[in-house]
């Protein structure tokens, strides 16, 4: 091995970015993202050789670099700007007949959001000419990469005006293109040309630019906006990108606030949330529900419904035992993570003991809503200083949960009144 590469291999920083091959005409011949530069750098110049191809072309590395990002999702887009820009050979001749992933910006009145192949794009001249074009990022989840930018930007991925809000803008992640809620006007200086600036690689700018907005929206008493831009500014600087790679990809990034993981009972590096809440009205039409959500956002296809079958009376805390105990029975449904309840103490103390004589040993979390659903206290199963330091690093997303289990159960008991 070359003394250069031997001297680099050992100041190769543990942190998320993209490395650069060179051969011996210094031409650059392969990019690549990892989420530790160190360990993935590394393991193409020692140990065991594998099958993976960029191997057989390892002996024409003579010097590398390396730029780290704060997150796999800058080492993504990083990877892409190189790519785009260098063409590095390697990277063109290993091309999947999948083709390379790009997102595209189209020119509407409400700018659409669309991720798009390589051979769509070539065979479209008119859609080169309609979109703004970012890639290519190969082998990219995009599903994962739709939930990020809709949480860290707000992009809307529903019809402009559609006459009533959709799910994401109940949550806080829409801001109400589906509702007309925002204008074409404020659509795009709000969501598109931050996500333009993002795209570009551009953060830094982009963080002074938000940091600047907030003041001012601060200081003309615009305290809504100012609070919107001072979260996205947060985002920004911990970007949560757990499920963001294939698993073609090792190592995952995990967030800053939850890089041990296997305090949840798995070290798979993603973070599965069930949350859970009861409707009556009265001593009648009594009805559970239960949400799922990821980091990203929740996965609508696995939501649930239940309706109260031995339940005498009004009780939420026996309904939701019910609810829970009938849930653990479903060994097909995967285990989550977390279980979050809309409730209190005596609803966190009797989930709790209900997987305790399971021996099930997921965390239980509540958040008491208070009478005017404006508390959020936060109840916990376990006294783990882990799992409680996760929560509260981590309370907007846990709120949504509950929130979104409140609306999904009083929708179903509507639905149930109006059948009658």
């Amino acid at each position: 091995m070359k003394s250069v590469i031997e001297k680099k291999l050992k100041k190769l920083p543990d942190t998320p970015g993209v490395y650069l091959f060179f051969n011996s005409e210094r031409e650059l011949i392969y990019v690549g993202k990892a989420t530790s530069l160190r360990d993935r750098v590394r393991s193409y110049f020692t140990g065991p050789r594998t099958v993976r191809p960029i191997e057989a072309m390892i002996h024409e590395v003579v010097n590398l670099k390396t730029q780290s990002t704060d997150s796999a999702l800058e080492a993504i887009i990083l990877e892409g700007n190189l790519i785009k820009k260098f063409r590095p050979k390697y990277n063109i001749d290993w091309k999947d007949d999948k083709s390379w992933n790009y997102i595209a910006i189209s020119k509407d009145k409400y700018p659409q959001v669309k991720f798009v192949r390589e051979h769509e794009i070539k065979s479209n001249i008119k859609y080169q000419k309609s979109n703004i074009l970012f890639g290519p990022y190969p082998h990219l989840k995009m599903r994962e990469f739709e939930k990020i930018l809709r949480k860290l930007f707000s992009v809307s991925f529903c019809q402009p005006q559609q006459g009533r809000p959709c799910l994401y803008r109940q949550i806080g992640q829409c801001l109400g293109v589906c509702s007309g809620e925002i204008s074409a006007l404020d659509y795009r200086q709000k969501v598109i040309r931050p996500l333009v600036l993002f795209l570009s690689g551009k953060k830094r700018s982009l963080l002074n630019q938000l940091n600047n907005r907030m003041k001012l929206a601060s200081k003309y008493g615009d305290f809504e906006e100012a609070g919107r831009l001072r979260d996205q500014i947060e985002a920004l600087r911990h970007i949560q990108d757990v499920a963001l790679l294939n698993s073609g990809f090792t190592n995952a990034v995990i967030p800053n606030e939850a890089r041990d993981l296997h305090f949840f009972g798995r070290n798979t590096g993603h973070i599965r949330i069930e949350g859970y809440d009861i409707s009556n009205l009265g001593d009648t039409d009594k009805v559970g529900s239960m949400v799922v959500f990821d980091e990203s956002g929740p996965i609508k296809s696995e939501y649930r419904k239940f309706n109260i079958k031995t339940v005498v009376g009004q009780s939420d805390v026996d309904c939701l035992a019910e609810v829970i105990s009938r849930r653990i029975r479903h060994d097909e449904w995967p285990m989550p993570n977390i279980i979050l309840i809309d409730g209190g103490v005596p609803q966190v103390h009797k989930v709790k003991s209900i997987l305790s004589f399971a021996k099930i040993t997921t965390p239980v979390i509540g958040i008491a809503k208070g009478p005017t659903r404006k508390n959020n206290e936060i109840i916990f199963s376990d006294r783990d200083l882990k799992i409680q330091k996760w929560a509260y690093a981590n309370v907007k997303l846990l709120i949504q949960v509950r929130d979104e289990a409140h609306r999904f159960a009083i929708k179903f008991n509507r639905s149930k009144r109006k059948l009658r």
